[in-house]
């Protein structure tokens, strides 16, 4: 199981993918290791059409993987639930998840509108909210126990998302 996880939430365009890209940059260098997790709400394709592994799962395959000397992907056509796959993890990584609203693991709620700001009555874990600079989010409307930040404090939210990450009792 995973050393620690902690997930990135919001709605479409918000900046999930950008802020998890700027943490990664942020943990890694400081020297922790980091898996990600990402949900996709629309069916994507992790390769090429023609790719041979593509071929092997049109010609019917329901598991299907690919390794080189550099890197190993698998796709597997279920679904994967997010504790499984953070099951899969490695050991001693820090893991951001993209997405999951619904999960149970602690989580920071990325508001950029206005609509956004019901995810912080809908949503459980939420351990952080991060604004956009033009946005203006009424302190009383912040989830009781959650830190606030501007989406731009990489290195707050960094440090933060360190201390309030879910552990793994292993």
């Amino acid at each position: 199981m995973a050393a620690a996880v902690f997930q990135i939430t919001g709605y479409k365009n918000t900046g999930k993918t950008t802020l998890m890209c700027r943490l990664i940059d942020d943990l890694v260098s400081r020297g922790i290791k980091v898996a990600t997790i990402k949900h996709d709400g629309h069916e994507f394709e992790a390769e090429a059409p023609h790719a041979d592994t593509a071929r092997h799962r049109n010609s019917g395959a329901i598991w299907s993987a690919i390794t080189s000397s550099e890197r190993t992907a698998i796709v597997k056509e279920e679904p994967s639930r997010l504790l499984e796959l953070i099951g899969e993890a490695p050991a001693d990584a820090f893991v951001l998840v993209e997405g999951f609203k619904q999960e149970v693991f602690p989580k920071l709620v990325i508001i950029r509108h206005a609509d956004d700001e019901r995810l912080l009555v809908d949503l459980k874990g939420i351990k952080a909210v991060a604004v956009w600079p033009e946005y203006r989010l009424r302190e009383d409307h912040i989830p009781a126990g959650a830190m606030l930040f501007e989406i731009n404090d990489v290195q707050g939210i960094g440090d933060y998302i360190r201390k309030t990450a879910w552990r793994s009792q292993s």
